[in-house]
């Protein structure tokens, strides 16, 4: 009997090195991590589920849970210590870093800031100057569709009391949409689309077209860098095959996106995919990852003009380069 389970044994360890080797899959050895998104699961962040689903996160030795909390929220989170990483926009390094928070930015996902302000055709607005004395709804006064806000009211010499601004949360086509806003703050890759697929006449006032920006990418803080750059390498180089994989094949990155954003599944496809297809076009660059050095002197210098900064910070110190490659 003791022969026969032996010769067994054998015969199916010999079995099992013949198969081809599986792919990586999450084990116990991985790091678990959080990673604050910023927003709502959407198909925006194919990227990054391309890259879980991929096995490219296990590569580089993490299991990867998606957090939606508040952009706010994540850049906090880095700043002590409690998660490694998280999605977050220019503008947020730099006021993080300004309360004394030691956070980096070390590879840029967006190569153009994309928070647009969008109204109906027959409201006139349609350019920043249009925006005074108007009503605007926006999440709230924070993140990157508040400072995208700020800064173009600023290059049109508009205070922020000029106009009348509404914390609504993530609601901002259905307040366009039923009159309750006479302007909504979104992104370009988002709310333009679903108010033109619902048959409404739009105008958009693109931020990037007045100003460019650091926009958004990967956080993560000074600890991080002097103990584990490693790490850091690992997880960037990461995301960006999970970019490259999605700029190369859509369709594809699009199903995967289906396994986790419920709603996908039931939504119009042909408006998700111009979703998906505007988003790329702000991804695109030479060298992903690659942060803009004037981007960020732009950055500096709207938030220093619109007195979010009251002291000049070293740039130097708030973004790296040196992850990407």
């Amino acid at each position: 009997m003791q022969k026969i389970l032996l010769t067994f044994v054998l015969l199916s360890l010999w079995l099992a090195g013949c198969q081809p080797a599986p792919a990586a899959q999450p084990s116990a050895e991985l790091q678990t991590i959080r990673l604050p998104m910023g927003y709502i699961p959407n198909v925006q962040y194919a990227p990054f589920y391309v890259a879980d689903a991929r096995g490219y996160f296990a590569e580089a030795g993490f299991q990867v849970e998606f957090d939606y909390s508040f952009e706010t929220d994540g850049v906090a989170l880095v700043g002590v210590g409690e998660v490694p990483f998280a999605i977050v926009s220019g503008e947020q390094v730099l006021l993080a870093r300004a309360q004394g928070l030691p956070v980096v930015y070390v590879g840029a996902w967006w190569q153009q800031y994309p928070v647009a302000v969008v109204a109906k055709t027959d409201s006139g607005i349609s350019a920043p100057a249009d925006l005074a004395g108007r009503r605007i709804g926006l999440p709230g006064l924070f993140g990157a569709t508040y400072i995208g806000l700020r800064a173009l009211l600023s290059t049109a010499g508009i205070a922020e009391q000029a106009v009348t601004l509404d914390s609504i949360g993530f609601n901002q086509v259905p307040a366009l949409a039923a009159d309750q806003q006479e302007a909504v703050v979104g992104y370009l890759n988002n709310e333009p689309v679903q108010l033109r697929a619902e048959g409404y006449d739009i105008n958009v006032i693109l931020v990037a077209d007045y100003v460019q920006l650091a926009a958004n990418g990967i956080l993560t803080n000074e600890t991080m860098i002097a103990e584990q750059p490693e790490q850091i390498s690992a997880f960037v180089q990461a995301v960006m095959r999970g970019i490259a994989d999605t700029l190369q094949d859509p369709d594809a990155a699009y199903e995967i996106t289906k396994q986790y954003v419920e709603t996908l599944g039931q939504a119009d496809e042909a408006t998700q995919k111009q979703v998906l297809a505007l988003s790329m076009e702000f991804w695109q660059a030479d060298r992903l990852g690659y942060s803009d050095p004037q981007a960020w002197e732009n950055m500096h210098r709207v938030l220093h003009e619109m007195g979010l900064l009251t002291q000049p910070l070293d740039l130097d110190a708030a973004y790296s380069n040196a992850f990407i490659d």
